[in-house]
């Protein structure tokens, strides 16, 4: 059941959303997923390694067949991998109430490109979400203005009708360099203080400041 209202006016017509701790629980899914997936199914401890081959695909550099295998592992064992992350909570209401307000969403995000396909296959988000830039898809990562710039180009209306929500400041303070509106999103914190965001600790925080 939705349990958000409706308010009125919109003000902003465009929202866009960072996938890693926002869409999806976890914010640093290579340390935090990928690494201890690899250790725990006997590829390599070498973390760092890890996170170069990591950084590679998720600028399309190789692919997460060529991922896996360089870490030591078979390939066959990404979707299981994949069954380590989950929605945050209330996601899906908020989308539902975000398209019903008539506001077009956008994921703009560092990843692996095969990654992020079968993600928002097997959580149905691309009924939710207009389109999705992804750094494995277009060679550049956030906070690069190269990737905001392809974001921007598709978008229907300019950064400053746009809201951008993140969990990283560094990516948060790129897309303020360039006109958009933006909340740091922070479900486990609630005393943040000196920020120069807007700090969402929930949905329903992000989409009160959504409908102004």
């Amino acid at each position: 059941m939705t349990y958000y209202t409706t308010h009125e006016p919109h003000r902003l017509r465009t929202l866009v959303l960072d996938a890693m701790g926002v869409i999806y629980t976890v914010g640093n899914d290579n340390r935090d997923l990928l690494c201890p997936f690899v250790q725990e199914k006997g590829g390599t401890e070498d973390i760092s390694r890890i996170l170069q081959l990591y950084h590679a695909a998720s600028l399309g550099q190789i692919s997460s067949r060529a991922l896996w295998q360089e870490v030591g592992l078979d390939p066959g064992l990404e979707d299981q991998y994949l069954q380590r992350y989950k929605l945050t909570d209330g996601l899906s209401d908020f989308l539902e109430a975000v398209n019903s307000q008539g506001h077009e969403v956008w994921c703009l995000s560092n990843d692996i490109s095969e990654w992020s396909k079968k993600l928002r296959a097997r959580f149905g988000l691309e009924r939710f979400i207009r389109g999705f830039i992804i750094s494995g898809d277009v060679g550049i990562r956030k906070p690069e203005q190269a990737i905001f710039d392809r974001l921007i180009h598709r978008m229907p209306a300019g950064p400053r009708d746009a809201l951008f929500v993140d969990d990283q400041r560094t990516n948060l303070d790129a897309a303020a360099a360039l006109g958009f509106n933006t909340i740091l999103f922070s479900p486990a914190s609630h005393e943040l203080t000196a920020e120069k965001h807007a700090v969402a600790t929930s949905f329903a925080e992000v989409i009160r400041r959504l409908s102004g």
